[in-house]
């Protein structure tokens, strides 16, 4: 008991350690995590720690899925809806059906219902991996929002095919058509599941008295109630809460006050950072363990293998992207009317990012070690090993070599268009705040000063704003004075800040006092650093 915790809290700490110097280093910490748990997997003395599927597809994967799906806009999910399903259900397939001829030709004795097996595991790219990455890059909302989107969902495919093709091991064939009817049976049970649930926390949240610490209780709750009640209807526990979560995320605005939001928003960013960082870990140090197991194949044998089928799912992916981007418009006069046009700079950067993740490793690990005839399931670890090579490979190589590929690319994020459109959001939230102060406190505003001065301070937002929109539209000199006045305003709260420390040191005021107008300048500072002035 106490051996086991000590190893949960060393590992919680390494996570927290290791991002430390990822931050320092510069480097995506997934990516970062991943080589530091390999290390740690082959150092003498340390105890190995075997990654358990059912940990991960039932303590690890809700929570996550449902963090992804909660900061996933459902306008953008929707707007790139067909995107999405050419990468989350297409590809998937696509991948799948190609890496089992590939691993059928490539490796001997291996059946083509075994590289169905395989396809279904290393065909899904990882949501943590994809938007960590990505999410710490300049580029357009729109790659970021298919990215996102895809990881969602791809999940949901890629197990479906995993499932049937365990199931085609003893009948000795795979039908790839009744395995895409069944995805759509589940999903779709999936996805009412999920919402039914939704509905009824929504409604709980709305109705009911709560206060922060009940809302932050039941969000932590509600993933697991989406995707255990999914499972046992054998129905899609990805997308019951992948659902649940857009749905929830969207309505969150009518149901959560200040004070839930900012909680619930923390302890879930704890929460996200701890389980992620500990699965990555986990992924690094299975290597000595997976080694191992190759009984019947030499290490350089399997490595060969590995990196034939990791080069395989890299340019399956770019043509499938590119195909998907271009071809639809090419064939559908309807399709090139309602879709803006691809800027293929963009389409790359999505085809580079198919960096592979825990739920690979997780769904590898869930192979049974025997059939149901009592004989060893063929090719397991072999199977195991190239599961970790993909990862490895996609994550290491294309997730490092992202940031120099954008920088290539010459590919700018939206950072203009989103400034212009905060100053524009700042107006017109100023604008409704002087009409109803105009028509509710008239008579208050004619006779007290306090009230003139919050009537002011709206007018001077509005009018400052509308100059920096004014800058911007001419000579864009508005992100360097934005720039200006946030740096100042930050150098203002750091100050403020030394002076509360002094105050503190000599007990003039009660420390209560000191520690809520500290609070109220973490809170001043977080809107600078997150949204800007």
């Amino acid at each position: 008991m106490e051996s086991g915790l000590l190893i949960i809290i060393s590992l919680l700490f390494a996570v927290s350690l290791l991002s430390m110097l990822s931050n320092r280093l510069g480097i995506a910490y997934p990516i970062f995590l991943v080589i530091a748990g390999l290390i740690i997997g082959i150092t003498p003395g340390i105890p190995n720690l075997n990654l358990d599927p059912d940990l991960v597809f039932i303590i690890f994967l809700p929570p996550l899925l449902y963090s992804a799906a909660w900061n996933t806009s459902w306008r953008e999910f929707w707007a790139y809806r067909r995107s999405i399903a050419l990468l989350a259900i297409g590809l998937v397939f696509f991948t799948s059906y190609a890496i089992a001829y590939i691993s059928n030709a490539l490796i001997t004795d291996f059946p083509l219902a075994l590289g169905f097996v395989l396809g279904g595991i290393i065909s899904p790219p990882d949501a943590v991996a994809a938007t960590s990455v990505i999410s710490r890059l300049k580029v357009p909302r729109r790659v970021i929002g298919i990215l996102e989107g895809e990881s969602l969902v791809n999940d949901a495919s890629s197990l479906t095919v995993f499932r049937f093709a365990l199931v085609a091991i003893s009948s000795g064939h795979f039908v790839l058509g009744k395995a895409v009817f069944t995805f759509f049976v589940i999903a779709g049970g999936g996805v009412f599941i999920g919402l039914a649930i939704a509905a009824i926390i929504y409604l709980l949240f709305r109705y009911l008295p709560t206060d922060p610490a009940i809302d932050t209780g039941i969000t932590l709750m509600a993933p697991y109630l989406m995707y255990l009640s999914a499972e046992h209807f054998h129905c899609s526990g990805v997308l019951a809460v992948v659902s649940g979560g857009l749905f929830l995320s969207y309505h969150s605005s009518s149901y959560f006050n200040y004070d839930s939001r900012l909680q619930v928003q923390s302890v879930w960013n704890t929460l996200v950072f701890l389980l992620n960082g500990i699965v990555f870990i986990l992924i690094g140090m299975q290597l000595p363990f997976i080694i191992r197991g190759l009984e019947t194949y030499s290490v350089s044998q399997a490595i060969g293998y590995a990196v034939i089928i990791s080069l395989s799912t890299v340019v399956i992916r770019i043509v499938w992207v590119f195909l998907g981007s271009y071809l639809p418009g090419l064939l559908s006069e309807r399709i090139r009317a309602e879709e803006e046009k691809q800027n293929w700079k963009e389409v790359f950067i999505i085809a580079w990012s198919g960096m592979r993740g825990v739920v690979s490793l997780a769904a590898a690990f869930a192979i049974p070690q025997l059939l149901l005839n009592g004989q060893l399931f063929p090719h397991r670890n072999l199977i195991l090993f190239i599961t970790f090579s993909v990862i490895l490979f996609t994550l290491v190589l294309q997730g490092l070599s992202l940031p120099l590929l954008i920088k290539w690319l010459k590919i700018e994020g939206d950072d203009v268009s989103m400034s212009e459109q905060k100053l524009q959001l700042n107006k017109q939230l100023a604008e409704v705040a002087i009409h109803y102060l105009n028509d509710h406190f008239a008579r208050e505003l004619n006779n007290n000063e306090d009230y003139r001065r919050i009537r002011d301070r709206y007018e001077r937002i509005a009018q400052q704003s509308d100059q920096l929109m004014s800058d911007y539209r001419q000579s864009k000199p508005a992100k360097h004075s934005i720039r200006g006045i946030r740096t100042a305003s930050l150098e203002l709260i750091k100050i403020q800040r030394a002076q509360l420390e002094e105050m503190y040191s000599k007990d003039e005021y009660k420390e209560e006092l000191l520690r809520n107008k500290e609070h109220e300048l973490d809170l001043e500072e977080a809107r600078l650093r997150r949204i800007g002035v």
